[in-house]
């Protein structure tokens, strides 16, 4: 190595430590973008899919959704045929058994949604449905629908709601059975 080389590869090392440090600060005196979930609210895109709210009182479990699910993720089981009373708007005839989404499969394309001739199945805004087991991620929607909830309430959420406000609030939403605000939370146009 001659000294021209060893003053380079200093000259070198020098240069790249200030790139670097020059980076750093720069990045350094910025605000930050990351979000402390679940202190702060995620704000989703518009049109998010996220685990679905089902109506169950409107469904005359038709099969068409599970028909359309491109995973074959649905189940649905009745003991007699369904249909819509006109005078409640609800359906009458059988009785709806099962209503079953296996979330390990379900690829939240939103397949299910469009054939619903009674628009009973919306995707919803809740994103997270952590569990224990694989069978924990099997929701049943007619035993949902019996306590009176269209869509599962997350352990996340019951754990967190007496110390983070949005999370109250969305539980409350959820308990109620109140549906989210559809068509992506974007305005009509009057």
């Amino acid at each position: 190595m001659t000294v021209r080389e060893y003053f380079q590869d200093i000259f070198d090392t020098l240069t790249s430590i200030t790139t670097g440090l020059k980076i750093t600060l720069k990045y350094f005196f910025q605000k930050t973008v990351t979000v402390q979930y679940p202190e702060q609210r995620l704000s989703f895109a518009p049109r998010y899919r996220g685990i679905h709210e089902f109506e169950a009182d409107k469904c005359i479990a038709c099969d068409m959704c599970a028909k359309a699910c491109p995973v074959d993720c649905i189940y649905i089981d009745k003991t007699a045929p369904r249909k819509i009373d006109k005078k409640t708007g609800k359906a009458a005839g059988g009785e709806l058994l099962r209503y079953a989404i296996d979330y390990s499969k379900c690829l939240f394309c939103a397949l299910c949604t469009e054939p619903c001739p009674t628009d009973c199945i919306h995707m919803g805004k809740l994103h997270d449905l952590s569990s224990f087991s694989r069978e924990d991620v099997v929701v049943e929607f007619a035993e949902l629908a019996k306590k009176g909830l269209k869509t599962p309430v997350p352990l996340w959420m019951e754990r967190n709601a007496g110390n983070i406000g949005w999370v109250k609030e969305e539980l409350e939403r959820v308990k109620a059975g109140v549906l989210p605000p559809l068509g992506g939370d974007i305005p009509q146009i009057k």
